[in-house]
Order: structure tokens, then sequence, then C-alpha cells
């Protein structure tokens, strides 16, 4: 396997590997963490196959003279006379009133017609699906860049509004813009200490940190009811965030809710790598962990244990539970687990969505040198990495409202949870980037733990796996596809909003609804489009569906409420791990 590690042991021997390493970091940098020899790869894809094919230029002339057309009557319509289904009416950077008159109207036909244009110019014959979905996603951020409403002169809600305030709004966007241009230099001033972070008033149900590790903290929560059930749940959140995005404000911490509804609750909170980690492993992670805290858990209580993984979380949950099971080789009862649970958790990365657009041999090589000369993924490249991908909503919307609007960020606990970034080791990030989503190892059973072999189908627990709408980091439709890997009987559920607010719909939110359906072990597994046709729709709260399913799959059994140890507690939640902060 090709990893960090074993670059450094290649570097040992050749002196110009280190030099290699340094170009690749130098490119990370001035190419914002993107491979330059990927996009280009897939722009000669591209230019080639347009070269050697007179019809789809002949088809592309007349796309473009069509749409100048169109473009050009639309610029004589009056807002009475213009289509309901424009940009103006649909695209929220368009929502505006003043969008609607002209010139802008204009503009913002323009936009449309550029966007459906290249959407045809990036889908040629004979072209990689990968260099389809790279030409077609890098046009839409340029063109997302160059949208009308980035920018002042072309954006008339700003000029309206600077109008109507005497310049004021001006004044306040360029003041937002300097100071997000210190920030981005790695100053800070006082105004920029959020007033909501872990322990204070956020992450504050109450419990006591049991058990320790290098890598993780395992959180006991206090429960709040005199009796609870007897299977005792064990979380796995992701190590590619903070866990508290479990535990955010009180009336929308999911491990709140659990504890209310007598379960019996463990957080595992991972501890933020720093340069001596380089070397950690998805073996350690897995192991450490995840198994680890399981047999903690089955020891302190002596009953089955509901395991449920978030995100990559998911992943290492569902590794632990199939290595398990096949090493077990008996009935589920036999290695402690009641179920598993998977929330928004891929095991089949093959269609990783918009995701698998920045992964490529050229990608993961330019990261892995990149890590190799710092120890691990920081927090900042990471989250550059997701703000990319929607770089609509998470850049250019968001420096339209304060620079432009001159409109200060009022931040909620989801928008503080994800400032609050975290970091990866080397090896083990590269690892995830090779095993799941290059080679797709976990999926196709080539996936080993310790070097024992990892095979999903061995998992005959009863399932409960959770996809969102909206998910751009774990496409509902690749989480899906755990139906095909596993043998027991898989309650999916479908949730609207994406990957983080699809998640945390606590009960009481407005708006929330979801769809849900049960695949007896028994019975053929339905395609993505079968299952939405015969899914149940429900409104409100998946979390009412799932506690019951949990109760369902459980004993049936009530035990005395079980309180965390204080005397030979490590501290109290939520813990020291996640208050680790590095400035990178």
């Amino acid at each position: 396997m090709n990893t960090p590690a074993n670059s450094a042991a290649q570097s040992a021997g050749s002196p110009w590997s280190s030099l290699d390493q340094q170009i690749q970091t130098l490119n990370a940098k001035l190419f914002s963490g993107l491979s330059p020899v990927s996009l280009a790869l897939a722009q000669m894809d591209w230019a080639l196959n347009l070269l050697q094919t007179p019809s789809a230029q002949i088809q592309l002339q007349e796309t473009a003279a069509q749409n100048w057309r169109q473009w050009w009557l639309t610029s004589w319509q009056t807002p009475a006379e213009a289509p309901t289904d424009t940009p103006a009416n649909t695209d929220t950077r368009f929502a505006h009133s003043t969008w609607q008159r002209q010139p802008w109207a204009s503009m913002v036909e323009a936009q449309r017609l550029q966007e459906q244009w290249w959407r045809q110019a990036t889908q040629l014959r004979g072209m990689k699906p990968h260099s389809q979905e790279q030409m077609n996603f890098y046009a839409s951020k340029w063109l997302d860049m160059m949208s009308p409403s980035n920018w002042l002169a072309t954006n008339p809600e700003a000029m309206e509004k600077a109008l109507n305030s005497g310049g004021l709004t001006l004044v306040k966007g360029a003041q937002h813009a300097v100071r997000d241009w210190w920030k981005a230099q790695g100053q800070h001033d006082q105004r920029d200490a959020p007033a909501l972070q872990a322990g204070h008033g956020l992450a504050m149900t109450p419990g006591v940190v049991v058990a320790r590790s290098h890598l993780c903290e395992l959180i006991q929560y206090t429960p709040t009811t005199t009796k609870v059930h007897a299977e005792p749940v064990l979380i796995i959140p992701s190590c590619i965030m903070k866990y508290y995005i479990l535990d955010l404000s009180p009336e929308n911490s999911m491990v709140k809710w659990l504890v209310a509804q007598g379960h019996t609750v463990y957080m595992v909170s991972w501890r933020n790598p720093d340069e001596n980690d380089a070397l950690l492993t998805m073996d350690d992670y897995v192991r450490e962990g995840v198994l680890a805290n399981l047999a903690h858990v089955q020891h302190t209580h002596g009953e089955d244990v509901h395991l449920m993984g978030y995100c990559l979380g998911g992943t290492f949950a569902a590794i632990a539970a199939a290595l398990l099971q096949g090493q077990h080789n008996t009935p589920h009862h036999a290695h402690g687990l009641a179920s598993l649970s998977l929330l928004a958790a891929e095991t089949d990365f093959k269609e990783p969505g918009e995701m698998g657009v920045l992964i490529d041999e050229a990608q993961v090589r330019m990261l892995e040198d990149m890590m190799a000369a710092q120890g691990f993924l920081t927090g900042p490249q990471m989250a550059g990495s997701f703000q990319f991908l929607h770089s609509r909503d998470l850049v250019w919307a968001n420096r339209t409202k304060r620079w432009l609007l001159g409109d200060e960020d009022i931040p909620n606990d989801l928008m503080i949870w994800n400032t609050d970034v975290t970091r990866l080791p080397a090896v083990m990030h590269s690892q995830y980037l090779r095993q799941c989503f290059l080679n797709n190892d976990l999926a196709n059973g080539n996936f080993t733990l310790d070097g024992h072999a990892v095979v999903l189908r061995n998992i005959d627990l009863p399932v409960f796996a959770v996809g969102t709408v909206k998910d751009h980091v774990s496409p509902w439709r690749s989480v899906y596809k755990l139906h095909r890997l596993t043998s027991g009987p898989l309650t999916f559920a479908l949730t609207n909003g994406g990957h983080n607010a699809g998640i945390i719909s606590e009960p009481g939110h407005r708006g929330r609804h979801f769809q849900l359906h049960t695949t007896p072990a028994s019975e053929p597994r339905l395609s993505s489009e079968e299952w939405l046709e015969q899914a149940e729709q429900f409104e409100g709260s998946w979390w009412t569906a799932w506690s019951e399913w949990l109760v369902a799959h459980g004993s049936g059994r009530q035990v005395t409420a079980r309180k965390p140890p204080t005397k030979a507690s490590l501290g109290t939640a939520p813990g020291s791990y996640v208050m680790q902060r590095y400035e990178d």
C-alpha cells in the first residue's frame, strides 16, 4: 500500500523524493489544495474528445446560437412577461425582487444559459466519467464565482441597500472584508471568540469520562430517568469532526434526547492528532476507538450493546461489527452486539458524489506528499475542501452577504461547531482515501484489520441506516448500497436536510419529514428507486422512529438507571480531548 509511511521509507533511499514532496506541497499552496495534474488530465481528455467529435462541436455552436437568441428576446421582456421558472424565482442568489427588473434580469438569464451550455459541453462521448464529472464541476465553480450576485456593479440589491443606507452598508462590508482577510492570515481579535463553545452552551449534557487512551476518551452520560433500557447505546462519531455535533445546544442535542428516552448513552470523543501521530492507522481507530470502548461498555453492564456510528464513525462501526461477527460466526448475541445503526455513513464508495470529484490518484498523491511534510491534514485544509465543494453557498453567498450587503453573521451552534476543526493523521487519511475511495476495498471484500478479513456480508444484525436527501459528503444512494452488503434485516430512513442538518433533526423541529422502510433478511433487496416508491412517508423527526427501533431490538427489559462512576472518573463531560485546538 502506498502511504505517507511508505513514502518516507522511499525518500530515505532516494534524495530526489524530498524534492518531489516539496514540489507537491508548493503545488498544493498555489492551487488551493487541488492537483494541477488531475485538472490538466481532465482538460486534455475533454479537449481531445471535443477535437475528434465534429458533431459535438456543431451541436454546441447551435446551442450557443439558440441561447443567444433566447437571451436577446428575454432582455426585452417586462417582469410581467417573464416566465415564472427563471433563476430569479428559483435561485436563492437572485431571490430579491430587484433581480426581476432590467438589465438585471438579463444578467440572471445569461448566467442560467451559461450554466446550461457548460453542462452540455462537458458531457462529451468518449470522455472518462471522472473527467466528465471534473470538467462539469470546475466549470460550475468558475461560473459560481463569476455570478453577477458576487459583484457590487452587477448586484442591484447591494446597490439599493447602499443607497438607502447612505453608503453605510458598504462601509460595514469593507470592515467585514478586512476582518476576514486578517482571520485568513491567522490573526484574531476578541470579537472572533465565540460566545458558545464546548462546555459553555454546547456539549452541556452531564456525564463523566470513564476511559481514556492516547486516541480517544469515552464519556458516559448521567441518566435522567429512574429506569433505563437494559441495552446501552455506544456512539462512534466521525474523527473528521468534533463529537458534540451530536450534543449541540440542549434543545437540539441528540445525546440529551436519547438519555431522556431512557437509554444509557456512551460517546467516543476523539483526540485531535498532532505531528507525533502521523503513523496512526485505520486499524488503530477501529481497534482503540470502537472495539476497546465496546469491550468496556459490555464489561461494565454485562449486556448487549446498540452500536451507532455517524459518517466516518459509521464506517468504523461497520468494520468492527463485520470483524466481530466474522470471528464468532455465531448468532449475534455471542459477540455482545444488539444492533448496528449507521447515520450518513458509507460502506460502498464507488459513487461518493461530489467528494469523488476531488479524489483520484494524482490528487491523493499530492495530499500524501503534503501530509508527509507535516504529519497530518490540517483542519483548515480539510475545511477548505468542503467549502470548495459548496462554494456557492459557503463562500460566495457568505461574502455577498457580508461584503456587499454589510450584514453581520449571527452564528448559531451548528456554525460554531463547524469552525471547530480537527486534524487527520497522515497514514490513516492516506489509507482512508486509497482503501475506501480509490479501491473500494471494504465493499469489494478486500479490507483487512490486523490481518483479519473484514466481510460486511457477515453482518446479520438488525441494522438501522439513515441517509439525507441533500448530503454532499455521503450521498444517500451511496449509503443505501449497504442493502446489498449485509445479510440481516435492514431498516432505512431517508430524511430531508443535509449531512449535518438532516441528522440533527430533533422532535418539534419545523419542516422535518422522512421516509422509512424495513427490508427483512429473507426478502430481496430493492433498488433505491423501488425503495422510494414503497417507503412510507412520515412527518416529524426520524429520532423517534429510531428510538422505538432500538427498544424493539433489545430484550425489552428495564433496569435501574446506571449512574456513571465519580470516584474513579477522569473528569466530567465534555472531557479534555474536545477542547484541543491547534493553530495550523
